[in-house]
């Protein structure tokens, strides 16, 4: 009794730091759509304040960039506190040596990304602003692995499969997300000096690849429902809800192309033929930041599908003797 009570404060911790990392990152991509990096010009002080003991009504009722700017570094703080939380319970309780070690990395990569949006602002450089845009969702992927190997199902699921195709194809989708994270990032974060030429070949690209990870995601969703798959229903989960966040972000994709460049549906519907393009518009700015969001959500959800297929795959798990042990395909699963 007293483990799993050890236990579950590691996965109290585990999920609440994952969980915490998204509103970060969203937070983080409306400090980019309104171009807020430097609302606050020092580091690691806010306007020569504590970064905790700036006065409340001066940001919190100030200008919407400061709002977002220094709200994003108290959220960055307090996710770096949860991970501190995360790694004490896991030292003190969890048995796996790896998980433990892990949960160090993912604060050694927490501290890195607060010190990127710090050289960000102190050297107001937009190359490290693109590459913090690109650190936020990949720790968010990997504390999400950790709030997966911390749960029920990673350490109830039993390895039956045998074919490896599902196992390849979710480590390719991950693969893609993480792709097209960059190129979207390229995007957002685009240079003065970048051409147009230069421009339109992210934006190719960046559709290439919407277009791969559709096609991924499409494969896994019904791959899940053939053998020896099928007898797993603990894989349709992941498979499900990447399918459900694969339309909500080609919607979100639509949208975002919609508000920044307005073609070709203002040239062909005589509706939207007055439409005008307001850059930081509240809606607009929500639908841009959300489409960056939801990218994040992508990795994660492709993380989780790891999980699922890795711990169901025989070649992959490790149990004492597994040599020796014949897997009865109708054996039953716990979930």
């Amino acid at each position: 009794m007293i483990s799993d009570v050890k236990f579950n404060f590691v996965k109290l911790w585990a999920w609440l730091a994952a969980m915490f990392i998204f509103p970060l990152i969203w937070v983080g991509g409306l400090v980019t759509t309104h171009d807020a990096g430097m609302a606050v010009p020092d580091w690691p002080g806010t306007y020569g304040y504590n970064l905790f003991l700036y006065p409340l009504s001066t940001w919190l009722y100030g200008p919407f960039d400061l709002l977002i700017e220094h709200g994003h570094r108290l959220l960055g703080s307090w996710v770096g506190l949860l991970v501190i939380f995360l790694c004490i319970a896991a030292w003190k309780s969890e048995t796996r040596t790896w998980y433990r070690r892990a949960c160090l990395g993912l604060l050694g990569a927490v501290i890195a990304q607060g010190l990127l949006g710090g050289f960000r602002v102190v050297l107001d450089e937009r190359t490290i602003a693109m590459i913090h845009g690109c650190g936020g969702p990949l720790v968010f992927g990997y504390a999400s692995f950790l709030a997966f190997a911390s749960s029920r199902d990673w350490k109830h699921a039993n390895a039956s499969i045998h074919s490896k195709g599902l196992w390849r194809l979710a480590w390719i989708l991950l693969a893609a997300t993480i792709t097209q994270l960059v190129l979207g990032a390229q995007l957002r974060h685009a240079l003065p000096g970048t051409s147009p030429v230069g421009f339109m070949s992210m934006v190719h690209l960046h559709l290439t690849f919407a277009g791969i990870v559709t096609l991924v995601i499409l494969g896994v969703y019904f791959l899940v429902r053939t053998y020896p798959y099928a007898s797993e229903p603990g894989l349709r989960a992941p498979a499900n809800a990447l399918v459900g966040l694969l339309i909500l972000q080609l919607t979100l994709g639509i949208g975002t192309w919609m508000v920044n460049y307005a073609l070709p549906w203002s040239e062909t519907m005589p509706s939207l033929a007055r439409y005008v393009i307001s850059a930081k518009g509240y809606w607009e700015s929500m639908l841009v930041t959300a489409h960056q969001a939801t990218g994040s959500l992508l990795i994660a959800f492709s993380t989780w599908l790891i999980c699922r297929v890795g711990r169901r795959q025989i070649a992959l798990a490790r149990k004492p003797d597994s040599r020796n042990i014949q897997v009865q395909p109708s054996a039953a699963v716990k979930l």
